[in-house]
């Protein structure tokens, strides 16, 4: 009687790629075979070895396994492809008709108030959230109790203050779009934002980061990040015609708020900025993907990620944190704020007196009372019973 292990052969999405998976218990014999006749890769998320799916690894598959395990092929051609991880995460909504039509006038609505694509993505997915929360009345009946009702349950689900701030706009702009909405936008109030100071590396840590970056292109797009203070969707749209090297000046164009603005280049960077663009010779933008397109803002920060544990940063950081290190080393070097708001593109002064709060400049200069008390104690003392703090 045969009892040799049995494999099972599955469908596998894996990297926008058909993959055939390989199920089958722990047998370090299979292993091996997998391993070094198929050359077979290992997927965490799915548990599995799997290989490509073409008619040659289907062949070699029934080959290499031969005498060694039975093979199960009836799921690979009956059953429909498992789709990876990143293919599953767009969300299916219970709503009917109506409901989309309405959430797809409001988009629509957005688009032609002028809104950036993040608003206007965002305004539309917490209506949609709110919507399908309720889904069970008319858009015209939900009134403010459903508002409050919405937030209390979402304050269960993690629900920061910033997306509650923004829910609350967005519903303001779908009353102004749905008058018919038994909503009234004098009871609609956003709670007072949250006042965290934001994360900022020393500039020896900056350096570090750069250096641990082997990578040429992303050593220049930090380098570049933090040495104009850049927003992660301002250096992903950045195009090489906005660069002014000989003037060692780049044009930030449409920024937040749709604001042009000019922001210097480090005299430091120009050697590595030249050596990028002879290596990868970009066609339209600064940083380019697959096929010449926009690079991503994923993947600046998953390999931000990595260079950040390979400096040794422990604290959580994110492209933002370099805009932000950018704007606190100005304050501490003297740059004055109406300077920083300019470089910064901020619309108000008040968002940039934030760095006032994290700069070391002004604050180390600051005595601790500790210090002054003991000073004062040591002068009244003789040299021979001097007070030390540390006990000694």
């Amino acid at each position: 009687m045969n009892t040799f292990p049995n494999i099972s052969l599955r469908h596998l999405k894996h990297k926008n790629q058909n993959n055939i998976c390989l199920i089958f218990p722990y047998n370090e014999t299979l292993i091996n075979i997998s391993k070094k006749e198929l050359k077979a890769k290992w997927s965490k998320t799915h548990s599995c070895w799997h290989v490509k799916n073409t008619p040659t690894q289907l062949k070699l598959i029934f080959k290499v396994f031969k005498g060694h395990a039975n093979i199960k092929s009836n799921e690979l051609f009956d059953k429909p492809i498992i789709k990876n991880e990143q293919s599953s995460k767009k969300k299916s909504r219970n709503l009917n008709d109506e409901q989309k039509n309405t959430l797809n006038n409001f988009y629509k609505y957005l688009k032609g108030k002028r809104f950036s694509k993040s608003t206007v993505d965002t305004y539309t997915y917490l209506i949609a959230d709110f919507i399908e929360f309720h889904n069970q009345k008319q858009i015209k009946e939900l009134n403010s109790r459903d508002v409050e009702l919405f937030n209390e349950y979402k304050c269960t689900q993690k629900y920061s203050v910033n997306t509650q701030r923004q829910f609350t706009s967005a519903l303001k702009w779908f009353i102004k779009f749905y008058p018919t909405i038994q909503i009234s936008e004098l009871h609609l109030s956003r709670p007072k934002k949250s006042k965290k100071l934001p994360i900022v590396l020393s500039q020896e840590e900056v350096i570090k980061l750069i250096a641990v970056t082997t990578n040429l292109k992303h050593r220049a797009i930090i380098a570049l990040i933090y040495s104009c203070g850049l927003r992660i969707s301002e250096i992903i749209n950045l195009k090489l015609e906005d660069l002014f090297i000989d003037r060692r000046q780049i044009v930030v164009k449409d920024g937040k708020g749709r604001k042009d603005r000019y922001v210097t280049l480090a005299e430091s960077f120009l050697p590595l900025l030249r050596n990028y663009l002879t290596s990868y010779n970009p066609k339209k933008y600064f940083i380019e993907g697959p096929k010449e397109g926009k690079y991503s803002s994923s993947s600046i920060r998953k390999f931000l990620t990595k260079s950040k544990m390979k400096a040794g940063i422990r604290r959580p950081i994110s492209p933002h944190t370099l805009r932000h290190s950018f704007a606190t080393h100005l304050l501490e070097n003297g740059v004055g704020l109406r300077h920083i708001q300019e470089l910064l593109g901020h619309a108000k002064p008040e968002t940039t007196m934030i760095y006032t709060h994290v700069a070391k400049k002004d604050l180390l200069d600051i005595k601790s009372p500790l210090d002054t008390a003991i000073e004062k104690l040591e002068k009244t003392q003789n040299e021979e019973q001097k007070f030390l703090i540390s006990g000694k």
